[in-house]
Protein backbone atom coordinates (compact mmCIF):
# COMPACT_ATOMS: atom_id res chain seq x y z
CA UNK A 1 0.00 0.00 0.00
CA UNK A 2 2.83 2.33 1.36
CA UNK A 3 4.15 2.13 -2.40
CA UNK A 4 1.40 2.48 -4.00
CA UNK A 5 0.64 5.50 -2.62
CA UNK A 6 3.76 6.89 -3.35
CA UNK A 7 3.29 5.83 -6.92
CA UNK A 8 0.28 7.85 -7.03
CA UNK A 9 1.94 10.63 -5.31
CA UNK A 10 4.62 10.46 -7.79
CA UNK A 11 1.83 10.49 -10.53
CA UNK A 12 -0.42 13.40 -9.37
CA UNK A 13 2.87 15.48 -8.70
CA UNK A 14 4.05 14.81 -12.46
CA UNK A 15 0.52 16.16 -13.21
CA UNK A 16 0.89 19.31 -11.31
CA UNK A 17 4.15 19.89 -12.74
CA UNK A 18 3.20 19.62 -16.15
CA UNK A 19 0.24 21.81 -15.21
CA UNK A 20 2.14 24.04 -13.71
CA UNK A 21 4.59 24.21 -17.10
CA UNK A 22 1.93 24.89 -19.75
CA UNK A 23 0.57 28.04 -17.30
CA UNK A 24 4.01 29.03 -17.37
CA UNK A 25 4.07 28.53 -20.82
CA UNK A 26 0.80 30.25 -21.52
CA UNK A 27 1.68 33.03 -19.06
CA UNK A 28 4.95 33.74 -21.12
CA UNK A 29 3.19 34.01 -24.72
CA UNK A 30 3.87 37.25 -25.77
CA UNK A 31 0.52 39.54 -27.01
CA UNK A 32 -0.31 38.49 -30.35
CA UNK A 33 -1.38 41.10 -33.41
CA UNK A 34 -5.07 40.06 -32.14
CA UNK A 35 -4.29 40.68 -28.53
CA UNK A 36 -3.08 44.33 -29.86
CA UNK A 37 -6.19 44.86 -31.54
CA UNK A 38 -8.15 43.90 -28.94
CA UNK A 39 -6.34 46.31 -26.30
CA UNK A 40 -6.37 48.99 -29.28
CA UNK A 41 -10.15 49.26 -28.80
CA UNK A 42 -10.44 48.51 -25.26
CA UNK A 43 -7.92 51.86 -25.07
CA UNK A 44 -10.12 53.80 -27.69
CA UNK A 45 -13.58 52.55 -25.73
CA UNK A 46 -11.67 53.92 -22.67
CA UNK A 47 -10.80 57.23 -23.79
CA UNK A 48 -14.06 57.98 -25.16
CA UNK A 49 -15.80 56.82 -21.80
CA UNK A 50 -13.15 59.41 -19.45
CA UNK A 51 -14.74 61.80 -22.11
CA UNK A 52 -17.86 61.36 -21.41
CA UNK A 53 -17.53 60.66 -17.44
CA UNK A 54 -14.89 63.96 -16.94
CA UNK A 55 -18.44 65.87 -18.44
CA UNK A 56 -20.36 64.08 -15.54
CA UNK A 57 -17.92 64.71 -12.80
CA UNK A 58 -17.48 68.41 -13.44
CA UNK A 59 -20.36 68.89 -12.60
CA UNK A 60 -21.85 66.67 -10.60
CA UNK A 61 -18.86 65.58 -9.24
CA UNK A 62 -17.43 65.97 -5.79
CA UNK A 63 -15.62 69.52 -5.79
CA UNK A 64 -15.01 71.92 -3.30
CA UNK A 65 -18.46 72.85 -3.74
CA UNK A 66 -20.37 70.12 -2.26
CA UNK A 67 -20.97 71.74 0.65
CA UNK A 68 -24.77 73.04 0.55
CA UNK A 69 -23.79 76.79 2.31
CA UNK A 70 -20.13 78.32 1.47
CA UNK A 71 -18.68 78.26 4.81
CA UNK A 72 -15.09 79.62 4.20
CA UNK A 73 -13.98 81.61 1.37
CA UNK A 74 -12.18 78.34 0.19
CA UNK A 75 -15.64 76.65 -0.82
CA UNK A 76 -18.12 77.98 -2.99
CA UNK A 77 -21.54 76.06 -3.01
CA UNK A 78 -23.11 73.02 -4.18
CA UNK A 79 -25.03 73.45 -7.55
CA UNK A 80 -28.52 71.74 -8.38
CA UNK A 81 -27.04 69.50 -10.08
CA UNK A 82 -24.49 67.97 -7.64
CA UNK A 83 -27.58 68.19 -5.31
CA UNK A 84 -30.29 66.38 -7.24
CA UNK A 85 -27.23 63.74 -7.45
CA UNK A 86 -27.38 63.18 -3.89
CA UNK A 87 -30.81 62.68 -3.50
CA UNK A 88 -30.59 59.21 -5.74
CA UNK A 89 -27.84 58.53 -3.30
CA UNK A 90 -25.71 60.97 -0.83
CA UNK A 91 -22.18 59.58 -1.84
CA UNK A 92 -23.67 60.24 -5.85
CA UNK A 93 -21.08 62.88 -6.49
CA UNK A 94 -17.86 60.81 -4.78
CA UNK A 95 -18.70 58.06 -7.09
CA UNK A 96 -19.14 59.98 -10.17
CA UNK A 97 -15.78 61.19 -9.23
CA UNK A 98 -14.76 57.85 -8.43
CA UNK A 99 -15.78 56.50 -11.59
CA UNK A 100 -14.33 59.28 -13.65
CA UNK A 101 -10.86 58.87 -12.19
CA UNK A 102 -11.19 54.60 -13.03
CA UNK A 103 -11.90 55.46 -16.38
CA UNK A 104 -9.54 58.05 -16.91
CA UNK A 105 -6.39 55.30 -14.99
CA UNK A 106 -7.76 52.52 -17.58
CA UNK A 107 -7.29 54.81 -20.80
CA UNK A 108 -3.70 55.96 -19.70
CA UNK A 109 -2.98 52.22 -18.50
CA UNK A 110 -4.09 50.18 -21.62
CA UNK A 111 -1.67 53.16 -24.15
CA UNK A 112 0.94 52.71 -21.52
CA UNK A 113 0.56 49.17 -22.20
CA UNK A 114 0.69 49.02 -25.84
CA UNK A 115 3.25 50.96 -26.21
CA UNK A 116 5.60 48.69 -24.02
CA UNK A 117 5.40 46.01 -25.95
CA UNK A 118 6.28 47.99 -29.22
CA UNK A 119 2.39 48.70 -30.36
CA UNK A 120 0.80 52.08 -31.42
CA UNK A 121 -1.19 53.66 -28.55
CA UNK A 122 -4.46 55.14 -29.37
CA UNK A 123 -4.99 59.25 -30.02
CA UNK A 124 -8.14 60.48 -30.34
CA UNK A 125 -7.30 63.98 -29.09
CA UNK A 126 -7.65 65.74 -33.00
CA UNK A 127 -11.16 64.92 -32.80
CA UNK A 128 -11.48 66.76 -29.20
CA UNK A 129 -13.77 69.02 -30.93
CA UNK A 130 -17.07 69.24 -29.78
CA UNK A 131 -18.72 71.80 -27.62
CA UNK A 132 -18.45 72.27 -23.73
CA UNK A 133 -21.84 72.81 -21.87
CA UNK A 134 -22.04 76.27 -21.11
CA UNK A 135 -22.89 76.03 -16.98
CA UNK A 136 -20.61 77.19 -14.74
CA UNK A 137 -18.23 74.59 -13.90
CA UNK A 138 -17.83 72.82 -17.19
CA UNK A 139 -14.29 73.64 -18.74
CA UNK A 140 -14.64 74.86 -22.04
CA UNK A 141 -12.59 72.72 -23.85
CA UNK A 142 -12.97 70.03 -27.00
CA UNK A 143 -14.42 67.10 -26.12
CA UNK A 144 -14.94 64.04 -27.90
CA UNK A 145 -18.62 63.44 -26.84
CA UNK A 146 -21.55 65.61 -26.76
CA UNK A 147 -23.96 64.63 -23.82
CA UNK A 148 -26.54 67.42 -24.30
CA UNK A 149 -28.64 65.39 -26.43
CA UNK A 150 -28.85 61.55 -25.48
CA UNK A 151 -30.51 59.04 -26.68
CA UNK A 152 -30.78 56.09 -23.73
CA UNK A 153 -30.99 52.70 -24.31
CA UNK A 154 -32.70 51.49 -20.71
CA UNK A 155 -33.31 48.06 -22.26
CA UNK A 156 -30.37 46.65 -19.79
CA UNK A 157 -32.66 47.55 -16.68
CA UNK A 158 -35.14 45.16 -18.08
CA UNK A 159 -32.81 42.35 -19.33
CA UNK A 160 -31.31 42.56 -16.00
CA UNK A 161 -34.39 41.69 -14.15
CA UNK A 162 -35.25 38.96 -16.77
CA UNK A 163 -34.81 35.53 -16.86
CA UNK A 164 -33.85 34.96 -20.17
CA UNK A 165 -30.24 35.63 -21.46
CA UNK A 166 -29.87 37.20 -25.21
CA UNK A 167 -27.17 34.94 -25.78
CA UNK A 168 -30.33 32.11 -25.72
CA UNK A 169 -32.30 34.40 -27.50
CA UNK A 170 -33.75 35.95 -24.81
CA UNK A 171 -35.24 39.33 -25.37
CA UNK A 172 -36.29 42.16 -27.13
CA UNK A 173 -36.26 43.78 -23.96
CA UNK A 174 -38.48 46.50 -23.06
CA UNK A 175 -37.28 50.09 -22.14
CA UNK A 176 -37.44 50.58 -18.75
CA UNK A 177 -38.32 54.58 -19.44
CA UNK A 178 -37.98 56.09 -23.07
CA UNK A 179 -34.98 59.16 -23.16
CA UNK A 180 -35.00 60.11 -26.20
CA UNK A 181 -33.00 63.14 -27.85
CA UNK A 182 -32.53 64.55 -23.69
CA UNK A 183 -29.49 65.80 -21.88
CA UNK A 184 -27.48 64.24 -19.33
CA UNK A 185 -26.22 67.12 -18.10
CA UNK A 186 -27.18 71.15 -17.02
CA UNK A 187 -26.59 72.78 -21.09
CA UNK A 188 -26.39 76.05 -18.94
CA UNK A 189 -26.81 78.21 -15.99
CA UNK A 190 -30.64 78.40 -16.96
CA UNK A 191 -31.12 74.32 -16.26
CA UNK A 192 -28.86 74.30 -13.59
CA UNK A 193 -31.99 76.34 -12.36
CA UNK A 194 -34.80 74.62 -13.11
CA UNK A 195 -37.28 73.86 -10.55
CA UNK A 196 -37.07 69.97 -11.89
CA UNK A 197 -33.62 69.47 -12.32
CA UNK A 198 -33.60 66.23 -10.90
CA UNK A 199 -35.01 65.03 -14.02
CA UNK A 200 -31.28 65.82 -15.74
CA UNK A 201 -29.81 64.11 -12.77
CA UNK A 202 -32.15 61.25 -13.24
CA UNK A 203 -31.39 60.82 -17.08
CA UNK A 204 -27.89 60.45 -15.92
CA UNK A 205 -28.31 58.00 -13.60
CA UNK A 206 -29.99 55.54 -16.44
CA UNK A 207 -26.94 56.44 -18.59
CA UNK A 208 -24.84 55.38 -16.37
CA UNK A 209 -25.70 52.13 -16.29
CA UNK A 210 -26.03 52.08 -19.80
CA UNK A 211 -22.61 52.92 -20.21
CA UNK A 212 -21.36 50.48 -17.37
CA UNK A 213 -23.26 47.96 -18.56
CA UNK A 214 -21.77 48.02 -21.96
CA UNK A 215 -18.25 48.02 -20.45
CA UNK A 216 -18.82 44.81 -18.24
CA UNK A 217 -20.03 42.80 -21.48
CA UNK A 218 -17.51 44.43 -23.76
CA UNK A 219 -14.92 43.22 -21.65
CA UNK A 220 -16.05 39.73 -20.92
CA UNK A 221 -17.06 39.10 -24.61
CA UNK A 222 -13.30 40.07 -25.74
CA UNK A 223 -11.34 37.95 -23.23
CA UNK A 224 -12.75 34.88 -24.71
CA UNK A 225 -10.46 35.53 -27.96
CA UNK A 226 -7.22 36.52 -25.87
CA UNK A 227 -4.27 34.80 -26.31
CA UNK A 228 -1.70 36.14 -24.10
CA UNK A 229 -2.13 35.37 -20.59
CA UNK A 230 -0.75 38.63 -19.31
CA UNK A 231 -3.17 40.15 -21.80
CA UNK A 232 -6.44 38.10 -20.47
CA UNK A 233 -5.10 38.92 -16.80
CA UNK A 234 -5.24 43.13 -18.22
CA UNK A 235 -8.85 42.43 -19.85
CA UNK A 236 -10.20 40.35 -16.84
CA UNK A 237 -8.63 43.11 -14.05
CA UNK A 238 -10.49 46.31 -15.89
CA UNK A 239 -13.29 44.17 -17.12
CA UNK A 240 -14.11 43.32 -13.26
CA UNK A 241 -13.86 47.02 -12.25
CA UNK A 242 -16.68 47.97 -15.20
CA UNK A 243 -18.73 45.49 -13.46
CA UNK A 244 -18.30 47.65 -9.77
CA UNK A 245 -19.20 50.60 -11.78
CA UNK A 246 -22.33 49.13 -13.23
CA UNK A 247 -23.95 47.39 -9.81
CA UNK A 248 -23.72 51.26 -8.17
CA UNK A 249 -25.61 52.77 -11.33
CA UNK A 250 -28.45 49.92 -11.05
CA UNK A 251 -29.01 51.17 -7.79
CA UNK A 252 -28.86 54.82 -8.73
CA UNK A 253 -31.06 54.20 -11.40
CA UNK A 254 -33.70 52.21 -9.19
CA UNK A 255 -33.65 55.20 -6.76
CA UNK A 256 -35.11 57.83 -9.55
CA UNK A 257 -37.85 55.80 -10.05
CA UNK A 258 -39.32 55.29 -6.56
CA UNK A 259 -40.25 57.66 -3.61
CA UNK A 260 -38.95 60.24 -2.42
CA UNK A 261 -37.87 61.17 -6.13
CA UNK A 262 -40.68 59.63 -8.31
CA UNK A 263 -42.78 60.46 -9.83
CA UNK A 264 -41.77 63.46 -11.20
CA UNK A 265 -43.60 65.39 -13.46
CA UNK A 266 -42.45 66.32 -17.21
CA UNK A 267 -41.61 69.96 -17.36
CA UNK A 268 -39.30 72.45 -19.05
CA UNK A 269 -38.94 70.12 -21.81
CA UNK A 270 -37.57 67.15 -19.67
CA UNK A 271 -39.27 63.64 -19.57
CA UNK A 272 -41.71 62.59 -16.67
CA UNK A 273 -40.41 59.51 -13.95
CA UNK A 274 -43.30 57.76 -13.05
CA UNK A 275 -42.71 55.83 -9.62
CA UNK A 276 -42.07 52.08 -10.59
CA UNK A 277 -42.83 50.76 -7.18
CA UNK A 278 -46.12 52.64 -7.63
CA UNK A 279 -46.95 51.57 -10.63
CA UNK A 280 -48.42 48.22 -9.91
CA UNK A 281 -48.83 47.86 -6.03
CA UNK A 282 -50.79 44.66 -5.59
CA UNK A 283 -48.11 42.87 -7.89
CA UNK A 284 -44.96 44.58 -8.73
CA UNK A 285 -43.90 44.37 -12.46
CA UNK A 286 -39.89 41.94 -11.49
CA UNK A 287 -39.02 43.52 -14.90
CA UNK A 288 -39.13 46.96 -12.80
CA UNK A 289 -38.30 46.26 -9.68
CA UNK A 290 -36.52 49.35 -8.16
CA UNK A 291 -34.41 47.88 -5.61
CA UNK A 292 -33.15 45.00 -6.83
CA UNK A 293 -28.98 45.86 -7.80
CA UNK A 294 -27.57 42.37 -8.51
CA UNK A 295 -28.32 40.32 -11.84
CA UNK A 296 -31.23 37.88 -12.02
CA UNK A 297 -30.03 34.52 -12.57
CA UNK A 298 -30.78 33.11 -16.05
CA UNK A 299 -30.02 30.52 -18.86
CA UNK A 300 -26.75 30.16 -19.15
CA UNK A 301 -24.47 28.51 -22.04
CA UNK A 302 -27.81 26.25 -22.77
CA UNK A 303 -31.26 26.27 -21.14
CA UNK A 304 -31.11 22.69 -19.79
CA UNK A 305 -28.84 23.72 -17.18
CA UNK A 306 -30.07 25.51 -13.52
CA UNK A 307 -30.37 29.11 -13.73
CA UNK A 308 -26.96 30.83 -13.05
CA UNK A 309 -26.73 34.98 -12.22
CA UNK A 310 -23.98 36.27 -14.77
CA UNK A 311 -22.97 38.81 -16.97
CA UNK A 312 -25.20 39.24 -20.18
CA UNK A 313 -24.64 39.26 -23.21
CA UNK A 314 -21.01 37.60 -23.89
CA UNK A 315 -21.87 36.29 -27.15
CA UNK A 316 -20.15 37.86 -30.74
CA UNK A 317 -22.56 39.77 -32.47
CA UNK A 318 -23.56 41.61 -29.38
CA UNK A 319 -22.21 43.82 -26.94
CA UNK A 320 -18.82 43.18 -29.05
CA UNK A 321 -16.53 45.83 -30.35
CA UNK A 322 -18.49 46.35 -32.91
CA UNK A 323 -21.49 46.42 -31.14
CA UNK A 324 -19.73 48.59 -28.38
CA UNK A 325 -19.03 50.81 -31.41
CA UNK A 326 -22.95 50.83 -32.74
CA UNK A 327 -24.20 51.66 -28.79
CA UNK A 328 -22.54 54.53 -28.92
CA UNK A 329 -23.26 56.23 -31.79
CA UNK A 330 -27.04 55.18 -30.71
CA UNK A 331 -26.77 57.66 -28.18
CA UNK A 332 -26.04 60.38 -30.19
CA UNK A 333 -22.68 61.03 -28.62
CA UNK A 334 -20.62 61.69 -31.71
CA UNK A 335 -23.21 64.18 -33.20
CA UNK A 336 -20.97 66.78 -34.97
CA UNK A 337 -18.06 64.60 -35.32
CA UNK A 338 -17.01 63.69 -38.78
CA UNK A 339 -17.07 60.45 -40.95
CA UNK A 340 -13.51 60.20 -40.55
CA UNK A 341 -13.73 59.63 -36.29
CA UNK A 342 -16.77 56.86 -36.87
CA UNK A 343 -14.13 55.22 -39.47
CA UNK A 344 -11.42 54.89 -37.83
CA UNK A 345 -13.37 53.63 -34.41
CA UNK A 346 -15.38 51.25 -36.87
CA UNK A 347 -11.86 50.05 -37.99
CA UNK A 348 -10.48 49.34 -34.45
CA UNK A 349 -13.87 47.37 -33.72
CA UNK A 350 -13.38 45.56 -36.65
CA UNK A 351 -10.09 44.47 -36.06
CA UNK A 352 -10.85 43.55 -31.91
CA UNK A 353 -13.93 41.46 -33.23
CA UNK A 354 -11.45 39.56 -35.78
CA UNK A 355 -9.26 38.68 -32.73
CA UNK A 356 -9.18 34.58 -32.96
CA UNK A 357 -7.27 33.34 -29.69
CA UNK A 358 -4.80 31.02 -30.49
CA UNK A 359 -4.19 27.56 -28.99
CA UNK A 360 -1.54 26.87 -25.91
Amino acid sequence: MKKSLLAGTATVGAGLLASQSVKAQASRIPPTQADIAILRFLAAAELIEADIWQQYAELGGITPGQLPVETTPTFTPMNNYQAAMMALDPDGPQYITSNTLDELSHATFLNAYLTSIGALPVNLDQYRTLPSSQATGAQQIGRLTNLMNLTVDTSWFTRYHSTSNPDLGGGPYAQAITLTNVPGIPRNNADLSLSNIQAIANIAAFHFGTIEQGGSSLYATLAQQVTSGEVLKIVLGIGGDEVCHFLEWVDFAGNAVQTPNAPLAAANGLPAFPDFDAANPVSPNPLLQTNLIFPVPCQFINASLPPCAVIRPTSPGQIDAMGAANGFVAMGIFAGQPQAFLDLLTQLAQAADAAVRQAV
